[in-house]
């Protein structure tokens, strides 16, 4: 009997060419949240961030390039990967969190949508071809691939392109050491509907929004510098909240889809998780698996954070991308292989997809 598959038949992503280094924020002057200077010297500070989140670097993007334009370029590569019409896309869903923001500007600019303005970059004349934007936090390229899916399991889309795009460089508060896990980047896939004997591609999905008290663990908040602008609002985040928010709840989220696919744990072959940061993540990995009473398996999870750091939407589409064409060591997916994506981020949300390669 046919069943219609959910596959991802191209992948895509760009990451800014702009290093930034930690020994870069070494002159900077980071605050408390009060305004008062740490204790601690900038080598101090940076030494212990590094221990925590495992970034040596990041990227930012060229002042020139927005949220829209790295957005584009992922989603170029994609649908070229694909090798499909672009005029044959159903539906554009593009996840970001701040809009375009440009260099040294203080507005988020969302009008028009950035789906529409890289449906316009990519020339597709086609009306039918749908574009809309999602805000779902760091999860979001994951939630709209779960959207991508639903639209092609109803019968309402064949091709469907997401594309995970952000700049959080424009959006910090320099004064705030957090502000050092962040970085800019982009990355895209095509789904398409295959009808075929055997289920593969997405098999399962699972999502959830906590809100209650944890609805402010990531915000927009003032500078800690008290003589800047009060009105000028940057990414703020409850690190300690949120650390405790996600290896308490994305392990059980995982394990919801996981079970939903009917697929064994032991046949799971790679985790690609969000690259919030290092320790986050093994934690998450160690705690889910200790649902099943295992030990974390070798080279389960990919991690680019080191060198590109936390790109929100991006991290989980790039890193897909870079592993799919062999461009991280020691890592790789292979035909009928099992995967998983896991993301969480400002809602709070968390969600996972279980992929059949």
């Amino acid at each position: 009997m046919l069943v219609t598959n959910s596959i991802i038949t191209g992948t895509g992503s760009y990451v800014p060419d702009v290093i930034k280094k930690n020994v870069d924020f070494l002159n900077d002057v980071f605050l408390n949240e009060d305004g008062s200077p740490f204790n601690s010297d900038n080598t101090t500070i940076i030494q212990k961030f590094k221990d925590i989140t495992g970034i040596e670097e990041r990227r930012y993007a060229p002042i020139e390039m927005n949220s829209s334009d790295l957005g584009f370029m992922a989603a170029e590569a994609a649908i070229v990967d694909a090798g499909i019409d672009r005029e044959t896309i159903d539906y554009i869903i593009v996840a970001h969190n701040f809009g375009d923001v440009k260099s040294a500007a203080i507005q988020s600019d969302i009008l028009p949508s950035l789906s529409s303005r890289i449906k316009q970059r990519l020339e597709i004349k086609n009306p039918s071809c749908v574009a809309y934007d999602i805000l779902f936090g760091c999860p979001g390229w994951i939630e709209g691939v779960i959207q991508g899916h639903a639209f092609i399991k109803a019968g309402i889309a064949k091709k469907v392109l997401v594309i995970g795009t952000e700049t959080l460089s424009r959006v910090l508060d320099p004064h705030d050491r957090d502000s050092m896990i962040y970085s800019d980047g982009a990355g895209a896939c095509v789904i398409e509907a295959k009808e075929e004997h055997v289920k593969r591609g997405i098999l399962s999905h699972a999502t959830r929004t906590d809100t209650l008290d944890e609805a402010y663990y990531l915000f927009f908040g003032g500078s800690y510098n008290k003589n800047l602008d009060s009105d000028v609002r940057y990414i703020k985040m409850l690190g300690r909240k949120i650390y405790e928010y996600a290896v308490t709840n994305v392990p059980s989220a995982m394990k919801e889809a996981l079970e939903s696919s009917a697929v064994d744990i032991h046949n799971l072959k790679k985790i690609f998780i969000h690259q919030a940061n290092e320790k986050m993540d093994e934690a998450i990995i160690k705690r889910f698996y200790k649902l099943y009473n295992m030990p974390t398996p070798e080279l389960i999870m990919p991690m680019s954070i080191h060198l590109f750091g936390n790109s929100s939407v991006a991290t989980i589409p790039t890193l897909f991308d870079r592993v799919l064409k062999e461009k991280i060591e020691n890592q790789k997916v292979e035909k009928d292989d099992v995967i998983m994506f896991s993301s969480v981020g400002s809602g709070m949300n968390i969600n996972a997809i279980v992929y059949k390669m």
